[in-house]
């Protein structure tokens, strides 16, 4: 039995794998994508899902567009990761996948009162979305199974000390979503920064020999290169895809329980996570990575979408 989800995401480099994932494995049934601003502005991000479903050949998955500003303050996107339209490094082909006219928050919706069954809430991105469907749909939380999130760390960050993007990002709607009361898992860089992008790894997808295989590695030397030259990681992490991954495979990752909370006052520490071992938990933290399963997975993902 497949489970039901829908990705909102922020693509970003990383962000295409984990659709390419959740649309080539068997073992999801990949309802809808959402987007949302963080990695780029909402105008590229949109533009990009529609370009990593038009590549993969997914034209089934309805795509809406979502969050185009943060909860509070500025949006501030990863330009020195991801380049100025979010997706740097290969030429995009023109999308032939259509937008939903659909918002995001009206699609997730749709999807949620459809369903027969729960839905898992995969957020690779700012959870800008997710808060505003705690806020203003609060009936339809009993509809969602689970949130496993990227973002977050149970160490140090990667855009300040003590905070990672997608929590630095939207560290409201982070803490909104953290306190709802749903089943929240987070996927962190302490986990993420295991699954790095090594040599090896972009040889066997490049040894795969698709269209598909060919515009990934593209993406992965783009995301290699920024992440070395600002951040001396000659090898960069795919965050996003170990979300998927977990649900496909629950023993690609260790996880254990905690308290989470998310600071969102302290400018000096904005965005970070805490974890409370003394409190009563409230989300199941990601901790160590199976790294060969997980590379196992990205990679026969990208052949069975390069064989379409």
């Amino acid at each position: 039995m497949s489970i039901p989800i829908i990705v909102d995401c922020d693509p970003g480099h990383d962000d295409v794998f984990a659709l390419w994932l959740a649309a080539a494995n068997p073992a999801i049934d990949l309802r809808a994508i959402t987007t949302v601003a963080g990695n780029g502005r909402i105008e590229h991000t949109t533009h990009n899902a529609l370009v990593a479903c038009t590549v993969a050949g997914i034209h089934d998955v309805p795509v809406a567009q979502g969050a185009a500003e943060p909860l509070k303050g500025e949006l501030r996107p990863a330009e020195w990761i991801h380049g100025a339209n979010a997706l740097g490094g290969p030429t995009l082909p023109t999308p032939t996948v259509k937008l939903d006219e659909r918002d995001a928050l009206t699609l997730i919706a749709d999807v949620l009162n459809a369903s027969d069954e729960p839905v898992v809430l995969v957020p690779t991105g700012p959870l800008t979305n997710i808060a505003h469907l705690v806020q203003r749909r609060p009936e339809l939380l009993p509809r969602i199974q689970r949130v496993i999130w990227m973002g977050g760390s149970t160490g140090r960050g990667n855009v300040s000390a003590s905070a990672e993007f997608n929590a630095w990002a939207d560290p409201e709607a982070a803490a909104i979503v953290v306190e709802s009361g749903l089943d929240f898992t987070m996927v962190g860089l302490n986990i993420s920064h295991q699954a790095l992008i090594t040599r090896e790894v972009r040889a066997r997808i490049a040894a795969l020999g698709s269209r598909v295989a060919a515009f990934g590695v593209e993406l992965l030397e783009f995301f290699c290169s920024t992440y070395e030259a600002s951040q001396g990681m000659p090898d960069g992490p795919l965050h996003d895809p170990i979300t998927v991954a977990m649900l496909i495979d629950p023993a690609v990752a260790t996880t254990t329980r905690a308290r989470v909370d998310v600071e969102c006052e302290n400018p000096q520490t904005r965005g970070a996570t805490h974890l409370d071992a003394t409190r009563p938990p409230n989300a199941t933290i990601a901790l160590d990575l199976d790294v060969d399963r997980f590379w196992s997975l990205i990679e026969d993902a990208v052949q069975t979408l390069g064989s379409k």
